[in-house]
């Protein structure tokens, strides 16, 4: 597939984008539609650490856009357990040709996304036939057991629409040959245990149960909480944190400091981290040390929420 994406002239015309979208709006609407790990079908995978990186934002201020372009604008999506974004106006501006090089480029790449509500909501604005029964085909009849529906043969598409023949081969967007289903399946469940849910063997496991419980026990927490010592422990097999023993031991400090030494409130920290796609302690610490230099150099405005300016809340999600 051609390493480039289009952006109209007209993207400057469209009233959203013209007169109420900040600099600051627009600067990131145009990374999020030309990023280099954007696909065909307007959904991909991405975490919040790579767009502040690529931006030079910290990661609150990232955070802010997309609060601001999923609630405000509502023009994208985002699954933070599987860090795929998608954009709702995609199928509009990029989805008008056919041809089976592109087809098959789009049932390659629809293949690999996790959350299918995402498929069907960049589907509610394609206007071309075929290509939206082809992302249909992956909502509408969608499995736990199935990555692709099992009814869905893609000749059929193609057949029903009798719209492909006569359109232009566009090899510029050939992607490489669909693997069978079986083997594609197999090395996607590789792929998400290795990354959003991390292994720890027995001996490490033990280990550091035994320091969760060390530092519940010693600094007041409740000895005999038996539950709620059970329900934290369970973050070591949950999580998507790289080394959650660290990071649980990370958010317990934290509670010690602010003397709020709750299950609920431990918790509450833990799924702000994962929701910020923070996966290790260094990245959290990082992601502190950015807030504290954006609140040292912008000021405070009140009235108004300001990229830059997101205030993390630890407490978030207790009861």
């Amino acid at each position: 597939m051609a390493r480039y994406r289009m952006v109209r002239t007209d993207f400057w015309m469209n009233p959203v984008v013209s007169e109420e979208m900040t600099p600051e709006d627009k600067y990131f609407f145009l990374y999020l539609l030309t990023n280099p790990h954007t696909t065909q079908i307007g959904i991909y995978r991405i975490t919040k650490k790579q767009m502040a990186f690529d931006m030079g934002y910290s990661i609150e201020t990232v955070h802010s856009l997309m609060d601001r372009f999923i609630h405000h604008h509502k023009i994208i999506q985002y699954n933070p357990k599987t860090r795929e974004l998608a954009i709702k106006n995609w199928g509009k501006y990029n989805l008008h040709k056919g041809g089976k090089p592109i087809m098959d480029c789009i049932f390659s790449e629809l293949k690999e996304v996790e959350d299918p509500s995402l498929i069907e909501y960049v589907a509610d604005k394609i206007d071309r036939q075929d290509i939206l029964s082809l992302y249909e085909s992956f909502y509408k009849n969608h499995s736990d057991e199935d990555t692709v529906p099992a009814f869905y043969h893609y000749d059929e598409v193609i057949a029903q629409s009798g719209t492909t023949d006569n359109l232009p081969n566009d090899t510029s967007t050939t992607c490489s040959a669909i693997r069978g289903q079986k083997e594609k399946q197999k090395e996607k469940e590789k792929q998400k245990q290795q990354v959003h849910y991390p292994s720890i063997d027995n001996e490490s496991k033990t280990e550091a149960i035994r320091e969760i419980m060390e530092c519940w026990d010693q600094n007041g927490f409740g000895l005999n909480n038996v539950n709620a010592k059970e329900k934290l422990v369970a973050w070591l097999d949950d999580a998507s944190f790289l080394n959650p023993k660290d990071v649980i031991l990370k958010a317990m400090d934290i509670a010690c400091a602010n003397n709020k030494r709750r299950l609920n409130y431990v918790v509450g920290i833990l799924k702000n981290w994962e929701n910020e796609s923070l996966l290790t302690v260094e990245e959290i610490e990082l992601y502190n040390e950015s807030k504290r230099q954006v609140q040292a150099v912008e000021p405070k405005k009140s009235g108004r929420a300001i990229p830059g300016h997101y205030h993390f809340d630890p407490t978030a999600g207790e009861n």
